[in-house]
């Protein structure tokens, strides 16, 4: 045999081996069930993780910018320092030369002075109420951060929980299905079972398992993306979500025209952020509107003024001095301001707006799904859970055909994770309105 022969047939070998060996461990992985968290993850509950949002730094940001807005008052409610002037002088008006040939302090004319800022026209009253304004501005903001952000961090639990669950669920129905198809192998040794039959139970048992694949990914996802709301990040064991699905519903018995007439919407943080800031812009047109009034320096000083005789005379001054601007001066700072105004209260109107729209939204949300969910748990869910149960005992009797069993899972399966759907909706539609009505205070 030569060399070239000899090579390709050791080379068939190996490849004939790494086939085997491949597909081995293909069946060994697929025979293995997809674990959800494992005993050793933390446990996560929904206070650990509102309470988490709260500690948040965009929450913790938003607190520092009340402090600066309270420092701004401060500074807003402040009059203008006054001028302390000095001067010296050796020149004699009359004479036009100056007193002595050296610059003894004697022959020197001296003045100390004091000036001070007239402000008119209630510039500094209006600064400070829009420095008042804008710190309720500020913590309108801080409140409507902290309610979006454990509105956001609420609803992310739930789908994790959601993504929990849903593992769990595939998980079983993958192990039932890798169960049915080890059952199937051992009936076509017998000869009960056809070989078409027994790939069919395969078939459906990769197929569980792939599924299943999907589910570990999307609650790896949904555990990380929590941490965005949160801060927190996935422990080494992952989350072990303690289930708590809401119970009572808030919206029952409400109607859309109860959002027109009910003082939610003004109530609103968001909304009530907007009202301050139409509030701040008329300030701040009533302060642009002030700068047209002048304001006057007013000034005093003492002089102590040498007669070249080895005399003094002391003299008292006063000045004013009042700046010469025309009447259209600020023209263009009273047009911003202006605009600004009414810009702001457009954004207003928009923010009520899109405010009753999402209120409306989550209220229809919310009645809709506990219909839903009230219909899938007490009609649906039982009677595929029976149907399938009753599936099951009669293909182990024989009395039912393998398609007819993979219906019945099937059919469970999608009614099972449907339900898992409607709490998590209904969840989260529950979570908007809890905060959002816990935020306002009419």
């Amino acid at each position: 045999m030569s060399i070239r022969h000899t090579f390709c047939l050791k080379t068939s070998l190996v490849c004939l081996v790494t086939l085997i060996s491949m597909g081995a461990w293909a069946n060994e992985t697929r025979s293995l069930p997809v674990m959800p968290p494992t005993p050793s993850a933390e446990r996560l509950s929904l206070e650990v993780v509102l309470e988490a949002a709260r500690q948040h730094p965009d929450v913790i940001a938003t607190a520092r910018l009340v402090d600066a807005a309270r420092a701004d008052v401060l500074v807003a409610n402040r009059a203008p320092a006054l001028a302390l002037s000095s001067a010296v002088s050796t020149v004699d008006a009359k004479n036009g030369q100056a007193f002595g040939a050296t610059l003894s302090p004697a022959k020197l004319n001296k003045s100390l002075g004091i000036d001070g800022l007239w402000e008119r026209g209630g510039k500094r009253a209006l600064r400070t109420d829009k420095a008042q304004t804008m710190v309720q501005l500020a913590q309108a903001e801080r409140q409507e951060t902290l309610v979006v952000q454990q509105m956001a961090a609420q609803m992310a639990f739930y789908e994790l929980q959601t993504a929990q669950l849903r593992l769990e669920v595939l998980n079983d129905l993958a192990q039932g299905a890798r169960l049915l198809a080890k059952t199937a192998d051992i009936r076509l040794k017998n000869g009960d079972v056809s070989a078409q039959e027994a790939a069919r139970t395969q078939i459906e048992a990769d197929r569980a398992h792939a599924e299943a694949q999907v589910a570990l990914l999307e609650y790896q996802q949904s555990s990380l993306a929590i941490g965005t709301w949160t801060g927190l990040r996935r422990p080494m064991g992952g989350w072990s979500v303690q289930v708590q699905w809401p119970q009572d519903a808030a919206w029952v018995g409400l109607a859309a025209a109860d959002i027109d007439k009910g003082p939610w919407l003004e109530a609103r943080p968001d909304v009530v952020a907007a009202r301050l800031r139409v509030t701040a812009a008329n300030q701040a047109v009533a302060l642009a509107q002030a700068l047209r009034i002048t304001d006057p320096s007013l000034g005093t000083s003492v002089e102590n003024t040498p007669d070249g005789f080895g005399n003094t005379a002391k003299v008292m001054a006063f000045r004013i001095a009042i700046p010469l601007v025309n009447a259209n001066r600020f023209d263009g700072e009273v047009a911003r301001a202006t605009a600004e105004a009414e810009a702001s209260q457009s954004m207003l109107e928009r923010t009520r707006q899109r405010a009753q729209i999402e209120m409306l939204n989550w209220l229809e949300t919310g009645q809709s799904q506990a219909e839903r969910l009230q219909i899938y748990e007490k009609d649906i869910l039982p009677n595929a859970l029976r149907v399938a149960e009753q599936t099951e005992t009669a293909y182990r009797k024989g009395g039912l055909s393998l398609t007819e069993l993979l219906d019945a899972r099937r059919t469970l399966r999608a009614v099972q994770l449907d339900v898992l759907n409607a709490r998590n909706a209904y969840a989260k539609a529950w979570t908007y309105w809890q905060r959002r009505m816990t935020s306002m205070t009419p």
